[in-house]
């Protein structure tokens, strides 16, 4: 099972590369027949690594799923303690005692589930603070590849890193308001 886990992993992996090649490959074969267009990529991850304020935030982030994932961990072993005594006494308990313990049980497992979604959940603290602490890093990062993109007369930036993505484009290649005339459709501010 986990060998067609990581096989599919490899298998995406490698679907975004061909994906990347062949995007790169597409518009070099553009440019080359244009003369005219200029292309460039950048690996944000290598970026943001060296990056000394990237560190820091990186590490205050560690720090804070270490924190939370201890206090996690405390929740499940408290959990795990209460669930072995009842599974040791539920043979000579009161009905009314098993049915408080069993309750008691459903509450403790809905507070690390609850506690778990608080931290580590989509809107969680984790996502906030990721967001309050790198954000700004990754704005500067930003802002630093689009200025080195139009000073050095760069039409299109990618970024290498994960995911295929658009850092910078010339806006004189922006199709969007003459597919929207084709479709009789008025761009947005006309």
């Amino acid at each position: 099972m986990l060998q067609n886990v990581e096989h599919a992993q490899w298998r995406g992996v490698i679907m975004k590369k061909v994906l990347w090649l062949s995007l790169c490959l597409m518009i070099a074969l553009t440019s080359l027949a244009s003369g005219q267009v200029k292309i460039a990529f950048v690996s944000t991850d290598a970026i943001m690594k060296q990056l000394p304020d990237a560190q820091d935030a990186q590490k205050q982030l560690d720090q804070l799923v270490v924190d939370w994932q201890g206090e996690l961990n405390k929740l499940q072993q408290d959990w795990q303690k209460k669930f072995d005594d009842y599974e040791k006494r539920k043979l000579i308990m009161t009905e009314q005692r098993r049915i408080d313990s069993e309750k008691e049980l459903r509450e403790l497992d809905q507070k690390i589930a609850d506690y778990r979604n608080k931290r580590f959940g989509q809107s969680g603290d984790l996502f906030a603070k990721q967001n309050e602490l790198m954000k700004p890093v990754q704005d500067r990062v930003f802002k630093a590849i689009q200025d080195i993109a139009v000073e050095d007369g760069y039409d299109y930036v990618f970024d290498k890193s994960g995911e295929i993505l658009l850092m910078y484009a010339n806006k004189k290649y922006d199709l969007t308001s003459k597919v929207l005339a084709k479709l009789s459709v008025l761009p947005a501010g006309k």
